[in-house]
């Protein structure tokens, strides 16, 4: 009996101790703990003291190593951990600590889009040469690579940089990844991934960097594709493909991995880490938070920490705004990172539909399927599945349909905003519809859906005819015919995507986001034909988003740092965004939204459109360093660990202060006057005068209004006085504009955003 006992105890011990840990596993969560910059000599050290830290919370040694899922140590200090809330608060409130915040995930957010930017668009009379004047490394953080597209082959490239320090992982030994002259160095990031979604079955994914989701390939190919002729989607924007440098070359950090949320803070900062390290010149990544994470500070926005280590390296981050499309949410919000929002060049796809009575109607579409015959036409509202309301049946949701009264014909269904495209047309097709005409006036010509039938989607000019149509003619029928580009300086472009996100700037409220807009939409570039698409395996596809528009500026960015490898990032946002349009190219309208066609504002486009050649010779630049960054930081809200980074001014100087390319002022209730200081950029003397735009409310004074420069490389500074009337404009935003010009030359403009955050009596 004693025995049983002894047993029945123990099996009880071993239960208890196990459901115990069991519930001490379920309580922790991964969190990333940032500690700055370190003194360390090398790894193993930083590694050492990290464990030794994490064991004086949790326990001990082996526990501390057992819950580390990543050290952070080429390039600053710091690493993540599964930790339980409490002892995540500890680490908080330890002295070395500069912030703790759990990781959480990141959304990621051509043919003739170059051509549009380098020679369609108004250039100011002057030319751009594309050509590599030195080598220029971009480091991509997305879903990976298709090495083996021709868009990445190495023709005409010399030796890989001596100064590059990456390295190639092949991963999965099935995978035969390699690495060559373009694409020098490639690896990938899981263990934040699996830590907080398990692990990754590669039976479905490459555990490599090869890319089976397509958006790495695409903005990749994007920024430094090699010149690719005869590229098209099945004949759809025909054409010679290229990135914005061709000559540029590539390093890969697989970051992303399938589903919402696919991308970790965890593996982002392990990848800002050696990228650092490694030797790149600019970091492109289309990712950010969605507005529903929310982000306390800029010390826990990984992308904010890991980009502010990469300005102190000279290295230029280019990120994408986010794909929100409403106010306040923009992403990438730092001062120091290059905030890209998106915008339409001039070219469409049109799928025309014939009626029977021989009225052609303009639609919208990515189709290159055929349509035999006419076939009849019917409202999806006349056709619901039993049981189901006819408004409801409208939107071709899944099992709203009657397949028998929709087989053979032509469907015609509604959308409301956040409804899924493909998924209507998907509904169509399995109860055995042959197309679709899609009523859907949200996305204006700003995206065009893939359908495995032939679709057009109408606006609302064509919408209103086809109505009247099938009014009268009860056994109307149709064709849809298949997509045709055009490509026209008649096409009002650019006009800002719906989708992009807009300002104001919630995690840096006095810095004007985004900075900057470039194409965006439809976009055709390389694809990973591992990919899934709706008209199955392509090597070029065409995608939508600022994660399009993001390797635009990055492309353009490499092209300022091969010609001005001194510059540092400051300057080369500077002079990408002071020499930015606010026109439209073919009317020279001002920049408005689509699809409703409203005046846009800086909190849409921030400085304007990107203008490649003018960039390159700006005249002026605004110029900042990691000493004005950290001037920044200590008056900012979480500016309370500052100390463990650099010594705080007292007082602190105003963050409206910083000397960037825009003016934003997000408390403006009395007399304010904002500093700036420019740096020549020309040959001989130059006097530059200024000149500004009358802003209701507010009286503008420039002090001095003249800066005279003896020579290149001086700098001048200038003050912007803000007097408001005697006027209320509580709670408006009031937007300006501020440009020094030097003769025919040189036009440097800087928008201004003021917040009226009380009324002015």
């Amino acid at each position: 009996m004693e025995k049983y006992i002894t047993i029945i105890l123990l099996t009880l011990f071993f239960f208890c101790r196990h459901a115990v840990a069991n519930e001490a596993v379920s309580t922790t969560k991964h969190y990333i703990v940032y500690m700055g910059e370190h003194s360390y000599s090398d790894s193993n050290s930083v590694t050492s003291s990290n464990h030794d830290l994490l064991a004086s919370i949790i326990g001990s040694i082996r526990e501390a190593e057992e819950a580390t899922v990543y050290h952070y140590h080429k390039s600053f200090r710091g690493f993540s951990a599964k930790l339980m809330p409490e002892q995540a608060q500890k680490l908080r409130e330890t002295e070395s600590v500069i912030s703790v915040f759990e990781s959480k995930a990141y959304e990621l957010h051509t043919t003739h889009s170059w051509e549009f930017l380098l020679h369609d668009f108004p250039q100011d009379n002057k030319s751009i040469e594309i050509e590599s004047k030195s080598d220029v490394i971009v480091g991509v953080f997305d879903t990976g690579i298709w090495p083996e597209s021709e868009s990445f082959n190495d023709k005409g490239l010399g030796p890989i940089p001596e100064r590059f320090k990456g390295k190639c992982v092949a991963g999965d030994l099935n995978n035969n990844f390699t690495c060559n002259r373009k694409i020098i160095g490639a690896q990938f990031y899981k263990d934040g991934y699996e830590a907080q979604r398990g692990l990754l079955d590669p039976r479905t994914v490459y555990l490599s960097p090869r890319d089976s989701n397509g958006h790495g390939t695409h903005t990749a190919s994007t920024i430094a594709g090699s010149v690719v002729n005869n590229v098209s989607l099945f004949g759809m924007a025909s054409g010679t493909a290229r990135g914005g440098m061709p000559n540029a070359r590539l390093a890969i950090y697989k970051v992303c991995w399938p589903g919402p949320g696919g991308c970790t803070d965890a593996d982002i900062l392990s990848a800002y880490d050696d990228a650092i390290h490694d030797g790149v010149d600019i970091i492109s990544e289309s990712l950010g938070y969605t507005p529903e994470v929310g982000i306390e500070n800029l010390f826990t926005d990984v992308n904010s920490i890991g980009s502010f280590h990469a300005f102190q390296k000279g290295i230029l981050v280019s990120a994408s705004a986010g794909n929100t499309g409403t106010l306040s949410t923009v992403a990438n919000g730092a001062p120091w990172i290059f905030t890209v929002a998106a915008s339409t060049i001039n070219r469409e796809f049109n799928s025309y539909v014939h009626l029977g009575n021989s009225t052609i109607l303009k639609g919208s579409s990515i189709n290159p399927l055929k349509m035999d015959k006419h076939y009849g036409i019917v409202f999806a509202t006349d056709v619901p599945a039993f049981g189901v309301q006819a408004e409801t049946a409208g939107y071709c949701y899944p099992n709203t349909l009657d397949h028998k009264l929709i087989k053979g014909k032509i469907v015609v269904c509604s959308s409301s905003m956040n409804d899924p495209r493909t998924l209507k047309s998907q509904v169509v097709e399995d109860g055995g519809g042959v197309g679709m005409i899609l009523i859907d006036p949200f996305y204006g010509n700003d995206i065009g859906f893939e359908h495995g039938i032939p679709t057009a989607r109408l606006e609302a000019k064509e919408i209103e005819i086809l109505q009247k149509h099938l009014k009268i003619n009860k056994n109307a029928t149709a064709i849809i015919y298949p997509t045709t580009t055009e490509v026209s300086n008649i096409i009002a472009a650019p006009k800002m995507a719906f989708f992009s996100s807009m300002g104001p700037n919630i995690i840096a409220p006095d810095v004007i986001k985004p900075d900057i807009t470039a194409p965006g939409v439809n976009i055709l570039a390389a694809w990973s034909p591992a990919a899934p698409t709706q008209f199955g395996s392509v090597n070029y596809r065409f995608d939508s988003g600022t994660s399009m528009s993001c390797p635009h500026a990055t492309g353009v960015a490499a092209i300022i740092k091969s010609h001005r490898p001194t510059w540092s990032p400051a300057a080369i946002k500077s002079a990408i965004m002071t020499t930015a349009t606010r026109t439209m190219r073919n009317n020279m309208e001002l920049i408005s939204k689509n699809p409703s066609g409203s005046p846009a504002t800086p909190f849409d486009y921030g400085s304007g459109h990107i203008n490649p050649a003018a960039a390159l010779d700006p005249g002026l630049i605004y110029d900042y360093n990691t000493s004005d960054i950290i001037d920044f930081l200590c008056s900012t809200s979480g500016a309370s660990k500052i100390s463990n980074l650099a010594t705080c001014k007292k007082p602190p100087i105003p963050t409206y202060d910083l000397n960037y390319p825009s003016i934003g002022v997000a408390n403006f209730s009395g007399n304010i006057s904002v500093s700036r200081t420019v740096t020549y950029n020309g040959d001989g003397p130059a006097e530059f005068t200024a000149t500004w735009d009358t802003i209701p409310g507010v009286n503008v004074i420039v002090e001095p209004s003249e800066l005279k420069f003896k020579e290149e490389g001086e700098k001048l500074s200038f003050k912007v006085h803000f007097v408001p009337e005697k006027i209320s404009y509580e709670g408006l935003v009031l937007f300006g504009s501020i440009t020094w010009s030097y003769e025919n030359k040189y036009k440097v403009t800087s928008p201004i955003a003021l917040n009226m955050a009380s009324a002015i009596a």
